[in-house]
């Protein structure tokens, strides 16, 4: 039978193990599940990946439920361009999005015939496949898949409908302290470019920047209760892969 101190003693030690990591959690890494097709190729519905709270500094919304324990973001340390960073989205202040930072503050942004165009400098990308097949939503669609290479010679993969669907639009100023996100799969991501929904993301919304995946699965193969169907549901080869 339990006495009234060992049950105490457990109860200290749950409250203890919450505390630390909540510690954790805040400070120094969380876990992510990737919900939509949003950054195909680089992420997968099903995927689940660290990202690392330290790399920006820290802001209220660096710990759960946003608590207002300080103004403005401390021990800031700039995100680089190309970073795929998790923030919070700026319509409602507690729904995490995850995207590929590619304009700084001071930034013009615009897309030309498809093609993106920063500080009126078109942005080079080179066509690696005609043929590749990925998700938008549940649909799936056909796209030219292209490696772009930004200004700071970081260089990533995105994925274009074969229609080109966004073709054009107006020139996307970044504001001091806001940053400019687009999600890898360009015409099946909403981003910094639906400014009534997204917008430019100020410094306090940044939240972390994604490290690696440590698990994936698909569960459109199988539930991962059913593990005679692990082989096909579970997507060994993402497992630890570095975020690019």
């Amino acid at each position: 039978m339990f006495n009234k101190e060992s049950i105490i003693d457990n109860i200290k030690t749950l409250f203890y193990a919450l505390i630390i990591a909540i510690i954790i959690r805040s400070l120094i890494i969380q876990p992510f599940y990737i919900p939509s097709s949003s950054m195909e190729p680089t992420l997968l519905v099903g995927d689940r990946l660290f990202v690392t709270k330290y790399s920006y500094g820290y802001s209220k919304h660096s710990f759960p439920f946003s608590p207002p324990i300080f103004e403005d973001r401390i021990i800031f340390s700039s995100p680089k361009r190309g970073d795929v960073v998790v923030f919070k989205t700026p319509a409602d202040n507690r729904t995490d999005y995850i995207k590929r930072l590619i304009g700084l503050p001071g930034d013009r942004i615009q897309f030309l015939d498809s093609n993106l165009f920063l500080n009126n400098n078109e942005i080079f990308k080179s066509r690696i496949s005609k043929k590749d097949i990925i998700y938008c939503g549940n649909k799936k669609i056909d796209v030219f898949t292209f490696e772009e290479k930004l200004p700071n010679n970081k260089v990533h993969k995105t994925v274009y409908l074969k229609n080109f669907g966004y073709q054009n639009s107006d020139v996307f100023e970044v504001p001091e302290d806001f940053y400019f996100f687009l999600g890898d799969n360009r015409d099946c991501s909403k981003d910094s470019r639906f400014l009534s929904s997204v917008g430019y993301v100020h410094k306090d919304n940044l939240v972390g920047k994604a490290r690696f995946i440590f698990f994936s699965s698909d569960k459109s193969k199988g539930n991962l209760l059913f593990f005679w169907k692990w082989k096909d549901s579970i997507r060994f080869d993402r497992f630890f892969k570095k975020i690019n």
